[in-house]
């Protein structure tokens, strides 16, 4: 029930739809004739009821409705609605377009046996058995029911390609900017920033982007001590292509390859994209796993391109926000707030490459190598790659890397052997051709396999081995060695493993994580992880939590052990906890507090010592808190130790995009991704999504918006101000294709709530029923007999008329000044010519 409206106005209104409830079904479409003496009004003969005669009656016209399909909605559109002759009697008609049929999704056997009326700009779907449409005023919406057997595939998260969007024109600037200072010991400050992000712009389906990143480094007290640097990392567009399920790049990449390694160039590619597929049909995620000895700063990179960059807490961290997309071996480094570093290297899984019964996916790409300075520099290349399903059980892929003085070649096969896995193998062959050197000619080989065993809830996502012979040299080692100088390849062996197993009955999960990269010409590199993590209730204590961390890394000669346990016990509105890490024969152990505030932000502070390593014991302490904000991401830390170092650091991520609809800054999201910019015709402060606010224009931006999947935006009517309130639909799906900025607009009043007396200048009153609308022609209220109204979203000085007889017949202009409990008399003056 809305605040403060009078109790005798609400049964009087209320008798009113129950009396249309009974005498105006919506599942009949008959005209109604009604028996007016029933009504409770003084002036029977002065009323107006002509658009309840009919079930979901609409006067000819055109109306903004919100489609809605089976219950989900589809997008606000401009329906007609036309009278025609159906066996004999009068019927109104939504008339959809073809263009609005389009967005239905139907099958293609379905769209033939749709008849189209008025010159082919009207669907008549009398001819498709189940179908049924029905508009709702009061919801300003055209509800369609369509059997599932006329429709294209689609789930819960999924729409087919006839409801993607393109977006609206528009440009965005998206950053990461963290920061920190230091004091040391010794007297001297040292501070930090680093900064990434993308910018560009959208114009139909293309999008324009430029990627850069940036440092800067200062000790105090020491000369030459600056060092700063910028750089545009990559200058590109692209375009995703759906009729093909592809996308077409253009401009400064990187190869993403299923086959082979990675390498920048300048050129154009056009690649199957996977992320159109349904859900259930995409490929792995790659994930960064470690652990933190402090609130440290995490990069994550490749080829020299900051992919994300992040602060997190002292602890294990997880990072599963990395795109489908990549491929190759990712750059970990975690600089950790007493200076050191840890640096290592992830091999992203490559699961059996398999593809679906008499399905083709590829990659084509072409142009020139390119170094970190945008030079291109190396031979022209071409390069392909292609997967054919070619039954239930088998795919069969391959590919080659053509240029003048290297060349390579892929085959292989995959394997789905149902209950035991699925298993794929291929060879790569390579020749690679150096002046005035030996030229260089090799093979390498590769299984994998992966594996879900659900009958003991267990999962083998990768298992993988490859073998290169000393002379295989891949495209990117090739331009090391002959372009640059920098040659760090020759790699031998491969061995890769990553499984989970979940003990339910113990509530009990685990997680191995296992690489091992051995070398023709240097030491090899591993990488080893474990994570055992138990839930347990103790007496009256319930739902502790205890997890285990471990971790080995041997990177380029160097070793870093670090192993973590922790302790938590939810108490009160918060979680206490205990947690003991060593890392390099070096102890520590702090006692904490975390809580997660009513607005979603989250702190925790520690306390503790550390002891070993022929340091001494010392004291220490730190806090980590975080909020997720309406204009931007801000995340703050502190850290000190005895004796050692104070240290305080800001990160801070978010964006601001613009379009002809509007602007706005927003908190943080994918660099350069999909988003969804929302208004509110000028009304600000109405909560849009998760935790978002339009700004002063009625405008907010919602960031990280799925690419392809079913997107729902809607206002949080539970939060809405006193004195706003959604005057149609409050929710909006779509599907959006990726890098789009979606748009969508949304009726909301703003206003106050009055109770007024209509009266015209002859003394009667409006008509029972006439409607009262403001210069939006949105909907303020009805009147009830004796010219009362009870009204909504209103504002002074603002002119509002009154609709009987299916047009405008009075208006009336509201005083300056609002009374907050007592009826308002408002005379009604005719309207020019109405």
């Amino acid at each position: 029930m809305e605040k403060n409206r009078p109790p005798v106005f609400y049964l009087r209104r209320l008798g009113v739809y129950i009396f249309f409830a009974i005498f105006g079904s919506p599942s009949s479409l008959m005209a109604v004739e009604f028996n007016l003496d029933i009504l409770d009004a003084e002036d029977r003969e002065n009323i107006d009821l002509s658009r309840f005669s009919q079930a979901g009656y609409f006067m000819p016209g055109t109306y903004t409705l919100n489609m809605r399909l089976n219950e989900h909605g589809i997008s606000d559109q401009d329906v007609s609605f036309v009278e025609r002759i159906r066996d004999g009697k009068a019927t109104v008609e939504a008339c959809l377009t073809p263009e609005q049929v389009d967005l239905l999704g139907l099958r293609e056997d379905a769209i033939k046996k749709i008849t189209w009326l008025d010159n082919g700009r009207c669907a008549d779907f009398s001819a498709l058995d189940g179908i049924v449409m029905r508009g709702d005023l009061s919801e300003s919406s055209l509800h369609m029911a369509v059997p599932q057997a006329w429709l294209e595939y689609q789930d819960a998260s999924w729409l087919p390609i006839s409801r993607w969007e393109e977006g609206v024109p528009g440009i965005l600037l998206d950053y990461n900017l963290n920061t920190n200072v230091s004091w040391t010991r010794q007297g001297s400050q040292n501070q930090s920033a680093s900064v990434s992000g993308s910018t560009g712009f959208n114009l139909g389906a293309w999008r324009m982007r430029a990627d850069y990143q940036g440092s800067y480094y200062n000790t105090t007290g020491r000369a030459n001590s600056s060092v700063n640097n910028f750089d545009w990392s990559r200058v590109y567009a692209y375009r995703s292509l759906p009729a093909i399920m592809s996308k077409l790049s253009v401009g400064e990449a990187y190869i993403t390859s299923d086959l082979f390694d990675s390498w920048r160039y300048t050129g154009i590619s056009l690649v199957s994209d996977e992320s159109q597929l349904p859900p259930k049909l995409r490929g792995y995620a790659p994930e960064v796993s470690g652990i933190a000895r402090t609130n440290a700063k995490v990069t994550v990179s490749q080829q020299g391109r900051v992919i994300y960059e992040s602060t997190v807490a002292a602890g294990p961290f997880r990072i599963q926000e990395l795109s489908s997309a990549l491929s190759g071996r990712l750059d970990v480094r975690v600089e950790e707030q007493d200076g050191s570093e840890q640096t290592f290297s992830v091999d992203t899984a490559q699961v059996p490459y398999l593809t679906r019964p008499g399905q083709l996916r590829y990659k084509l790409a072409t142009g020139r190598p390119r170094d970190y300075n945008h030079h291109t520099q190396g031979p022209y290349f071409m390069t392909g790659e292609l997967s054919w399903g070619l039954s239930n059980a088998w795919s069969l892929y391959g590919g080659t890397i053509l240029s003048q003085d290297y060349n390579s070649v892929a085959l292989g096969a995959g394997r789905d052997m149902n209950a035991f896995g699925t298993l794929s193998a291929d060879v790569t062959h390579a020749s690679a051709r150096f002046p005035g050197e030996k030229n260089r000619h090799g093979r390498s080989w590769r299984l994998s396999y992966s594996k879900r065993f659900d009958e003991i809830s267990s999962e083998l996502t990768f298992a993988g081995y490859r073998f290169s012979e000393q002379d295989y040299v891949t495209m990117g080692e090739y331009l090391d060695m002959r372009y640059r100088d920098g040659y760090v390849g020759n790699s031998k062996e491969l061995y890769t493993v990553q499984a989970t197993k979940n003990f339910e009955d113990l509530r009990l999960s685990a997680n191995v994580n296992w690489s091992h990269q051995t070398y023709w010409n240097r030491p090899a590199n591993d990488r080893y992880s474990v994570s055992l993590n138990k839930y347990f209730d103790l007496g009256d204590w319930r739902h502790l939590a205890v997890s285990l961390n471990a971790a080995r890394s041997e990177f380029n000669g160097r070793k870093d052990d670090t192993a973590y346990i922790s302790l938590s016990m939810p108490l009160g509105s918060g979680t206490a906890g205990y947690n003991s890490s060593i890392s390099n024969s070096r102890y520590m152990q702090n006692a904490s507090w975390s809580q997660r505030l009513g607005n979603n932000d989250y702190y925790r502070i520690n306390a503790g010592n550390s002891f070993g390593g022929g340091l001494g014991t010392r004291s220490q302490a730190s806090g980590y808190y975080s909020h997720y904000g309406n204009n931007a991401d801000i995340t703050t830390n502190f850290n000190w130790a005895q004796s050692q170092y104070t240290s305080f650091g800001i990160s801070v991520s978010g964006g601001m995009t613009a379009t002809p609809g509007g602007a706005a800054l927003h908190s943080g999201g994918v660099q350069g991704g999909t988003r969804l910019m929302v208004s509110t015709d000028g009304v600000s402060g109405v909560p849009v999504g998760y935790q978002g606010y339009t700004n002063a224009f009625g405008i907010a931006v919602i960031p990280g918006v799925p690419n392809y999947f079913r997107t729902r935006a809607e206002i949080d009517v539970n939060r809405l101000p006193d004195d706003v309130e959604s005057a149609g639909s409050p929710i909006a799906e779509l599907a959006l294709t990726e890098g789009a900025i979606g748009f969508r607009r949304f009726d909301v009043l703003k206003g106050a709530k009055v109770v007024a007396v209509f009266s015209q200048q002859d003394g009667r009153h409006p008509p029972f029923g006439a409607t009262v609308l403001n210069a939006k022609a949105r909907e303020l209220g009805m009147i009830s007999d004796s010219g009362l109204a009870w009204l909504t979203g209103v504002n002074p000085n603002e002119r509002l008329t009154v609709h009987w007889g299916g047009s405008a017949q009075c208006e009336v202009v509201m005083p300056q000044v609002l009374p907050a409990q007592q009826q308002l008399l408002l005379p009604c003056t005719p309207v020019t010519g109405g």
